[in-house]
């Protein structure tokens, strides 16, 4: 599903940190080194039919790579 963040994300929270993160070995192998965190936030987002929806949003970030496999977890409206 392509979906576009409208806004900034809010209450922003960490789900895991290294190890503790399923994929971590996905992540090092595919985007390189770095220390991986699991987050997860509340934002505005576009969905493909151009509709805007409030949704609970889930990613993995790492210092000096950024924001990386962004995707919906739930619709909150």
């Amino acid at each position: 599903m392509h979906l576009e963040i409208v806004g900034q994300v809010s209450q922003i929270e960490t789900i895991a940190v290294g190890g503790r993160i399923r994929d971590i070995m996905r992540l090092r192998k595919q985007f390189g080194q770095g220390r991986w965190r699991k987050l997860k936030g509340i934002a505005v987002v576009r969905l493909e039919s151009g509709r805007m929806r409030k949704a609970e949003v889930h990613w993995y970030e790492a210092h000096g790579i950024g924001k990386r496999k962004l995707k919906i977890k739930r619709l909150l409206d």
